[in-house]
């Protein structure tokens, strides 16, 4: 572990350089720049509102901050991961031609998500500022929300790296599968809208749950994180990133065969 965390220190640069050319190329030739980062969530939010108020009508306070605070989360998995399915196979050229740590790819993009995420956040701070939501001392603790879902997303974006450099298909079969994912998650409708009998298997089969509970408990209730929502969250970080790196350390000596 100590060889390892040496070899990655030496390649810090390389990790800075990477995430800020997804940044650049994310937003090259763009008039509005980084202001897309806010814009985005806050014009999906505003379609959200209109839809779901007159159509559904769901007793949720404050409806406009509770979709942009899960819609910042889950949109930060989706990017993150959907940038790692192809960090592999997409700087082949430079795998084949000098040795660098194969892992450094993926952790760049979940990295410029990340960075992406902290822009979104402007949109946040505005829409809690134009609804009248309560700033209060335990937002402090969104920093390690986001580190559970920086840790839960880097998992799943090793597992789907190393994969789809076998498996091609995967770099699709990730869209479908994350569009379903969005519908099962509570982020324009309540939990409560589940029946009971089966909330508990809802909330046990979407680890995106207890991040989006924990963000909501501290940006639209201004209280402290459910101490059994951390725990889960932590938990599945911890699970997720442990089974993402084994399989990806397994495989990445093959992946100068498949590239």
């Amino acid at each position: 572990m100590l060889g390892k965390l040496k070899r990655f220190l030496a390649f810090d640069e390389l990790l800075k350089q990477l995430i800020i050319r997804d940044i650049k190329l994310k937003y090259r030739r763009s008039y509005l720049g980084y202001l897309w980062s806010i814009l985005n969530p806050l014009m999906l939010m505003a379609v959200l509102v209109v839809v779901f108020s007159n159509l559904f009508r769901f007793d949720i306070p404050n409806f406009p901050l509770y979709l942009i605070s899960g819609q910042v989360i889950f949109n930060f998995m989706v990017e993150a991961t959907n940038m790692s399915v192809g960090s592999i196979i997409g700087n082949s050229a430079l795998l084949k031609k000098t040795y660098v740590p194969k892992y450094i790819f993926t952790l760049s993009k979940v990295g410029s998500s990340l960075v992406n995420l902290l822009f979104s956040l402007g949109a946040l701070v505005l829409v809690m500022i134009f609804t009248g939501a309560e700033f209060s001392w335990n937002l402090l603790f969104f920093p390690f929300v986001l580190l559970q879902v920086f840790i839960f997303s880097m998992g799943i974006g090793l597992f789907l790296a190393a994969a789809t450099v076998f498996f091609r298909d995967i770099q699709y079969l990730w869209g479908v599968f994350v569009s379903m994912w969005m519908y099962l998650t509570p982020l324009f409708y309540p939990v409560s809208i589940i029946p009971e009998e089966y909330q508990q298997l809802y909330k046990s089969a979407n680890p995106m749950y207890w991040y989006i509970e924990q963000f909501r408990d501290m940006v639209q209730y201004a209280k402290f994180p459910d101490i059994n929502s951390i725990f889960m969250g932590t938990l599945l970080a911890i699970v997720i990133l442990a089974l993402g790196a084994w399989y990806f350390n397994k495989k990445q000596d093959e992946f100068i065969l498949y590239i």
